[in-house]
């Protein structure tokens, strides 16, 4: 009989951190998870959304170590907002569509479909940034276990949306303990 891989715990915090901009969000991201501080990558809430909007999922009762780790890495920022549980939900950006022999995995506009069986990346579409024909070159027609990961190719929001849902895929793939 073999063991079981106990089941990823997905992150929920308790409020958002709004950025400027798309390039700020991502920014925090970086630094937060390098420092050691869990944080998602969410939609900000439809009333602060400006556009191609980010915003970063953390937990509250760290605001004053990110704060400080923000403010040393440069990071700028608008402000730190409470999120109801009910709006953590809404706003988490990746989503997942069955098939029957295909899954989608979508990510804020970007959609990465792969085959059940194989784990072949047979689709990727959406976003409207310059890398995505190439990143689309690089991953299609190879299984999620071959192919590049996107942040690895690219530099763009879009990129980091379809990494979201590769990650996703990948666990999807391995039955949710990827």
């Amino acid at each position: 009989m073999e063991a079981s891989k106990p089941e990823k715990v997905k992150f929920v915090g308790d409020g958002i951190i709004i950025f400027h901009d798309v390039a700020g969000a991502m920014k925090g991201d970086r630094v937060t998870r390098a420092s050691g501080y869990e944080s998602k990558l969410v939609a900000p809430p439809p009333e602060l959304r400006m556009g191609c909007d980010l915003a970063l999922e953390v937990n509250l009762v760290e605001q004053p170590g990110i704060e400080r780790i923000f403010k040393e890495k440069d990071v700028p920022y608008k402000h730190f907002m409470p999120l109801a549980k009910s709006a953590a939900q809404m706003c988490d950006i990746v989503k997942a569509t069955d098939f029957g022999e295909w899954v989608m995995v979508k990510s804020g506009n970007m959609k990465l479909s792969f085959e059940k069986a194989t784990g072949l990346v047979v689709n990727i579409s959406g976003g409207g940034c310059p890398d995505i024909p190439y990143l689309n070159a690089e991953m299609v027609g190879k299984t999620l276990a071959e192919a590049p990961h996107p942040n690895e190719l690219g530099y763009t929001l879009c990129a980091t949306m379809l990494q979201r849902a590769y990650e996703e895929s990948v666990n999807i793939y391995c039955g949710g303990n990827g």
